[in-house]
């Protein structure tokens, strides 16, 4: 098993296709943002928590339009710790521990509307979130740790 580990390591660098992964699922996310905040709408999906039917905040054109740069900014630190661009270096590793704990800090919640450790757990938001938003962060924040972990 290790020796047919090693042979794709070598040969196909796991890592860079681990990162273009990472990299092409931040940058789809950091553009649905950006299609949001220009007012584009997704009348199926729910992505802001609510409670008694109503969304517990609405963001701003600005903070969601951070919140895109701010993903699109994860997605390079994918791809630099990787070696996809640029060289990774301890900096990527040390970039790719603290994001790998934004995103698992994100699946585990805030024990009240978001994550799987939530309360409010019947509303449309909350489905989507069990199903769809938690795995995602899981699953890229495993992504992050083995990505920093390897340079490290």
């Amino acid at each position: 098993m290790l020796d047919k580990l090693k042979v794709l390591r070598g040969n196909i660098r796991m890592e860079k296709i681990l990162g273009l992964i990472t990299a092409s699922i931040l940058f789809f996310l950091s553009a649905l943002h950006i299609y949001w905040a220009f007012g584009g709408k997704l009348t199926s999906v729910t992505v802001i928590p609510e409670t008694n039917g109503k969304p517990t905040f609405v963001p701003s054109r600005g903070l969601t339009l951070l919140v895109a740069l701010a993903l699109f900014g994860f997605g390079i630190v994918a791809l630099w710790a990787s070696g996809n661009i640029f060289y990774p270096n301890k900096t990527s590793s040390i970039f790719s521990l603290s994001i790998s704990f934004i995103f698992l800090g994100r699946a585990i919640g805030d024990f009240k509307l978001v994550g799987y450790f939530k309360k409010i757990k019947n509303t449309k938001f909350a489905k989507y979130d069990y199903i769809v938003y938690s795995p995602v962060c899981i699953l890229l924040g495993i992504s992050y740790l083995y990505l920093g972990w390897i340079n490290f």
